[in-house]
C-alpha cells in the first residue's frame, strides 16, 4: 500500500497523497469580520515600483525576470507573519482542522525532529534533510513530542495555501498578491537586494542558515527554526522580517513566465497572477525562510519567489494578509 510522503525541493516540501490519505474537509468557516484579526496594520500608498530581480541573484527557474513597471492601489498589510496565538484563536473560535491535521502528517527539518522512528514516514533521497512525519502539525510543529508552548508570538507553521485561505474568509482578510508582497516588503526602497538595503551588514539581520547546510547550524542569529516575528528590525513601511524566518504564501497563481506576461502587456496596475491555471495550480510563495542559505538557496530576497501546491504544508512556511 502507497503510504503519504512529501516530495519535497529544499526549500518548500510538497504534499504528494496516497490513496489512503483522507481527503480534506470542504467548505470555509463562517465569517467572524474584520475585528477577529488584530494583527497590526502597516499602510502601503499607491506607488509604481520595479518588480523582479535587478541585481541577477536568481536563476531561471525561478522567473524573477524580466524587471518590470507594476502600479498597486494602496493597501493595508500585516506589520508581522500570523502567530501561532493568531492562528490558535481562529481555531478556538471555528474548530478549523489544517490540511496537516486532517491528512495526519506534514514536512519537518531533520535537526528540530520531536518524533519517535515509526513517526517518520518518509525521507526523499533527493533532500534528506525532510521527514514526513506523522503527528506533525501547527500544534507540533516538529512533530507529536513537541509543542508551541512559549512559542505563541513565532509565526504558525503546517499551514497549507487552503488553511491560510480559511483564516483570511473567517476574518475578513486576503493573502497579498505576489506585487502586493513585493511591494511591502521592499519597504519604498525601490530595486534594492533585500529591505534594507543592497548588503546583509554585520550582524545578522534575518533569520536563516548559519553554517554548513544541512547538518550544522551554528546559531549565529539565535535560532534553529522560527524566531519571534517581531524580531530583528522592520523595514521604512513597519513590516518585520519579510525576508527569512518563514516562507510566506501569495494569492497568485504560480507560472515561470508570469513576468513576461506581464512586460508584454506593459505596465501592469494591481496584477493577480496567472488566470485559467485552476484550483490546483501551485501557488506562489515569498521571503524565504529560516533554511535559507547562500550555497544553495539565496531566496531570502526581496524578489525571489518559489511555489507549492496549495495543499502542502511544512515547518518553514506560514503567511501574513491584507486588507481585501
Amino acid at each position: 500500500m502507497d503510504r503519504p510522503e512529501h516530495r519535497t525541493g529544499c526549500c518548500a516540501p510538497r504534499r504528494v497523497s496516497g490513496p489512503a490519505v483522507p481527503s480534506p474537509p470542504s467548505g470555509q468557516p463562517k465569517p467572524a469580520g474584520p475585528s477577529a484579526h488584530t494583527v497590526p496594520q502597516a499602510h502601503i500608498p499607491a506607488q509604481t515600483f520595479r518588480m523582479g530581480d535587478t541585481h541577477g541573484d536568481g536563476t531561471p527557474a525561478d522567473g524573477e525576470t524580466p524587471v518590470h513597471p507594476v502600479s498597486l492601489t494602496a493597501f493595508d498589510i500585516d506589520t508581522t507573519s500570523v502567530t501561532n496565538a493568531d492562528w490558535a484563536k481562529f481555531a478556538a473560535a471555528t474548530g478549523y482542522r489544517t490540511e496537516a491535521e486532517t491528512f495526519g502528517f506534514s514536512a519537518v527539518f531533520h535537526l528540530a525532529l520531536a518524533a519517535d522512528p515509526s513517526d517518520i514516514l518518509g525521507q526523499p533521497p533527493q533532500t534528506p534533510w525532510w521527514r514526513g512525519v506523522r503527528g506533525a502539525d501547527w500544534r507540533h510543529p516538529g512533530g507529536p513530542r513537541s509543542s508551541i508552548d512559549g512559542l505563541e508570538e513565532h509565526p504558525v507553521v503546517h499551514v497549507s495555501w487552503n488553511d491560510a485561505q480559511a483564516y483570511c474568509a473567517w476574518a475578513g482578510r486576503a493573502l497579498p498578491t505576489e506585487a502586493q508582497w513585493e511591494a511591502a516588503a521592499r519597504g519604498g526602497l525601490d530595486g534594492r537586494r533585500y529591505p534594507w538595503g543592497d548588503e546583509l551588514g554585520e550582524g545578522w539581520p534575518l533569520n536563516i542558515w548559519q553554517g554548513a547546510f544541512p547538518t550544522e547550524n551554528t546559531l549565529d542569529d539565535g535560532f534553529l527554526t522560527t524566531a519571534p516575528v517581531r524580531t530583528y528590525a522592520p523595514n521604512a513601511y513597519g513590516l518585520w522580517q519579510t525576508v527569512g524566518n518563514v516562507w510566506e504564501w501569495c494569492a497568485d497563481a504560480w507560472a515561470v513566465d508570469t513576468y513576461s506576461r506581464d512586460l508584454a502587456a506593459g505596465t501592469v496596475h494591481d496584477p493577480t497572477g496567472p488566470a485559467g491555471l485552476g484550483p490546483h495550480a501551485p501557488r506562489v510563495m515569498r521571503g524565504g525562510s529560516f533554511l535559507c542559505h547562500d550555497s544553495y538557496c539565496n531566496r531570502y530576497r526581496n524578489a525571489a519567489r518559489t511555489s507549492n501546491t496549495p495543499d502542502s504544508s511544512m515547518a518553514n512556511a506560514g503567511f501574513r494578509t491584507v486588507s481585501p
